[in-house]
């Protein structure tokens, strides 16, 4: 089912169009939530504010949705800081990044031996019509760009695993140590700053609040992707509320509706 939020929306002159990497495209890390926040809500618990653990996870769960598309670091920035305001010592940031990995990593390092060892096809960890997508976008001759909020290095293997990376002739792009020198906005502002194509030149595709807001921000047209998943077969609620809420124009639950998709975007 394909929710068109702003009839008459068109990508037709769209140049570019900008990816987000997991839940838009990679299922690899598919329940990374699942992961983060309780970690978050341990951590929080153990200063023993009395708060109870249903309040101390809306807090977190706050955070993190409004964060997801951003650099991983820019979540446990806000971990540390909920830390201080409890009267708690934090840690560094990136400490508490590495602990997130750690934990990520015991959930997701089978499904990436499997792609290693050719056990399964990259489909079973892409969401639904990702390819086919990709293909229709590639003949119109549209640059296109990934980027994520996960680190540049594991990003990058994971796309070369998916058989992602050939689509992308502007670049694969994930987080840095240095968070501060990349993020979606930054990207696309190099884009714009370059004369690659204008604002509303650009289409872009995302599961998450931040990479939505950048490409309206601009005057770009923005698809939510509002993947359920890992079957991404129906629409996640919570991210609809989220996307549209931030300017979507389409939302959608996945790629398999591609024909009605692409006359939506291109209606000539």
């Amino acid at each position: 089912m394909i929710e068109c939020l702003r009839p008459g929306v068109s990508a037709e002159r769209a140049r570019v169009v900008l990816f987000d990497f997991d839940g838009t495209l990679s299922l690899i890390r598919s329940g990374w939530v699942e992961v983060m926040v309780p970690m978050m809500v341990e951590i929080l618990a153990d200063l023993k504010t009395g708060e109870s653990e249903a309040e101390l996870r809306a807090v977190v769960e706050e955070y993190v949705g409004r964060l997801t598309g951003k650099q991983t670091i820019y979540q446990m920035i806000a971990l540390a800081e909920e830390v201080r305001k409890r009267g708690g010592t934090p840690k560094d940031p990136l400490e508490y990044k590495h602990q997130y990995l750690a934990l990520l990593w015991e959930r997701i390092k089978d499904r990436v031996a499997e792609l290693e060892r050719g056990e399964a096809p990259p489909e079973k960890y892409l969401v639904p019509g990702s390819i086919e997508l990709l293909e229709s976008l590639k003949e119109r001759g549209l640059k296109m760009y990934l980027a994520s909020g996960t680190d540049q290095v594991y990003m990058r293997r994971e796309a070369e695993l998916l058989g992602l990376t050939r689509y992308f002739d502007g670049g694969v792009y994930g987080a840095l140590d240095d968070y501060k020198s990349f993020s979606k906005a930054i990207l696309i502002q190099r884009i714009i700053s370059t004369a690659e194509a204008r604002g509303e030149e650009l289409l872009g595709f995302g599961d998450g609040y931040v990479e939505i807001e950048n490409v309206k921000q601009v005057g770009g047209v923005a698809v939510g992707v509002a993947t359920d998943e890992p079957e991404c077969r129906q629409i996640n609620e919570w991210k609809r509320r989220r996307l549209a809420g931030v300017g979507a124009d389409l939302i959608i639950p996945n790629y398999l509706e591609r024909d009605e998709l692409l006359r939506l975007l291109f209606p000539r």
